[in-house]
């Protein structure tokens, strides 16, 4: 089996290629993928730049072109979902693209036709994610993230998000790659950290905290590889 690794920065890909063996480097459609082993596991690793565009054609290469069978992405999310702390791991559900609009045409926010407002996880991804943070004794928290090509600091933006699609977080690529894998029809998991909250101070610093929850992240993915083994 070949399993897909996505992050959207070098930060959030970086400690897995640690854990890995036999890896070769490749250059395709000006970005670089890492093939690599682990425990009998084929691996590709990838970070696709941040936004959707990018994600959507990370992952399409991914598939088609390593025919990854799986796909995990591990990165940080903002929170909307006023009990998510900073270092929380959230598992996304479901997720949305909360900037597509053309409503103007009698179409919810979200839609376009022939496509779906929302697209559901993986459901027995997401049940070994949930058994390994029981083994582990790590707090996963399970809601919707809402995707799109912008950094939202607006609270009002925030909250209408939060209303529109009942969203607990928020980032930049994910459900663009969720878009890919269920076209593509391959299982998929999202794992975000969350790097913004309601309660965050003026103090903090979030490349000390990329570096951090990256490990943690990495390390959480390395375990669910171990239970596919």
């Amino acid at each position: 089996m070949k399993i897909a690794i996505m992050g959207a920065m070098p930060e959030e890909i970086e400690p897995l290629l640690s854990y890995m063996k036999d890896i070769k480097s490749f250059e395709v459609a000006n970005n670089r993928y890492y093939e690599a082993k682990y425990k009998g596991l084929e691996v590709v690793i990838a970070y696709s730049k941040i936004g959707k565009v990018f994600a959507s054609l990370t992952a399409s290469v991914m598939i088609q072109h390593f025919k990854a069978q799986k796909l995990l992405f591990s990165g940080v999310a903002g929170a909307i979902n006023d009990e998510l702390k900073i270092g929380d791991l959230i598992a996304a559900t479901k997720l949305c693209q909360h900037d597509l609009d053309i409503t103007a045409f009698g179409h919810p926010y979200g839609f376009v036709p022939e496509g779906k407002v929302f697209i559901q996880s993986d459901a027995e991804l997401l049940f070994l994610a949930k058994e390994v943070a029981k083994e582990k004794n790590i707090l996963l928290k399970e809601g919707v993230i809402a995707t799109g090509d912008q950094f939202i600091a607006n609270l009002e933006r925030k909250e209408w998000i939060k209303k529109t699609f009942g969203a607990d977080a928020l980032e930049m690529e994910g459900a663009a790659v969720a878009v890919v894998c269920d076209a593509f029809d391959v299982p998929f998991f999202i794992l975000r950290a969350i790097s913004d909250a309601a309660d965050m101070d003026a103090g903090f610093d979030f490349d000390k905290f990329l570096e951090s929850s990256s490990k943690i992240s990495a390390d959480f993915i390395i375990s669910m590889l171990d239970k596919m083994v």
